[in-house]
């Protein structure tokens, strides 16, 4: 792999057609999301890593519902 690096350049404004289509998938039937997720890949330090490992072990959970909870708690579902 070479060392060159690409970059991504500036956000694009904003489009009310790109938001929308965003927005599409909150709205999803609740007893499909039950039985449906979405992966969300994040880069992380190995350190934060490891942190995050630990306290999942720690709480007797996995890393993916301790995760979850963290986000479900900090961006929590709004009434349209």
């Amino acid at each position: 792999m070479s060392g060159k690096r690409i970059g991504i350049g500036a956000r694009p404004l904003a489009d009310p057609q790109a938001e929308a289509w965003i927005r599409q998938g909150a709205a999803v039937d609740s007893a499909k999301a039950a039985r449906y997720t979405a992966r969300l890949t994040l880069d992380v330090t190995p350190a934060l890593r490891t942190r995050i490992k630990l306290a999942a072990f720690n709480r007797g959970v996995t890393v993916a519902q301790l995760l979850r909870e963290v986000l479900e708690r900090e961006y929590p579902e709004v009434a349209p």
